[in-house]
């Protein structure tokens, strides 16, 4: 019976692990609060090493994201049925890269601000496009994919993510123009 757990566990391991650092840069998308990814993350490969023997396909990564995805769905729902609010936790722990020495600090402070200002423009936008956009741009997931994990057709994907990137593209200028 062990022999069976661990030809699993090895499996699962070999085709799922690798993409662990993917989910949880989904997850940070879609749970922005400290932690949340984490417990997102957690649930999810859980979740997956439970349904591995399910397995169909070839595409683990988007096998894994969409089940990231179905995780922060469920997560979502449950909050809001019991009307919670979560709290932010002490960040005062983590240690600012930007406080780090470096060769070029003023080019590293300026990529840093762009980057913020690119994260906040992305956290104004609505969640589909934030997530077709990320598992576009960042995970560099195909069509086919992106349409498995969030399960809609490939062409809601591709119209998403036209929408997603003009809507970007918008608020970031205007982002720009302002400061």
């Amino acid at each position: 019976m062990s022999d069976g757990l661990d030809d699993k566990r090895a499996r699962f391991e070999a085709q799922v692990l690798p993409h662990l650092d993917a989910a949880y840069r989904f997850a940070r998308w879609l749970e922005p609060a400290p932690g949340a990814a984490d417990d997102l993350v957690q649930e999810a490969a859980l979740r997956a090493y439970r349904g591995f023997e399910r397995l169909r396909g070839t595409n683990v990564k988007a096998w894994l994201l969409a089940i990231v995805k179905n995780c922060h769905f469920t997560a979502q729902r449950a909050r809001h049925a019991r009307d919670m609010v979560p709290l932010s936790e002490d960040t005062d722990s983590v240690q600012d890269p930007a406080l780090v020495a470096s060769d070029d600090p003023l080019k590293e402070a300026l990529e840093a601000d762009q980057t913020r200002a690119l994260e906040r423009v992305l956290l104004l936008l609505p969640e589909e496009h934030r997530e077709v956009l990320i598992l576009r741009e960042v995970e560099d997931l195909d069509y086919r994919a992106i349409a498995e994990v969030l399960g809609v057709p490939l062409g809601t994907v591709m119209s998403r993510l036209a929408r997603a990137r003009a809507a970007l593209r918008a608020r970031y200028l205007e982002r720009e123009a302002v400061s």
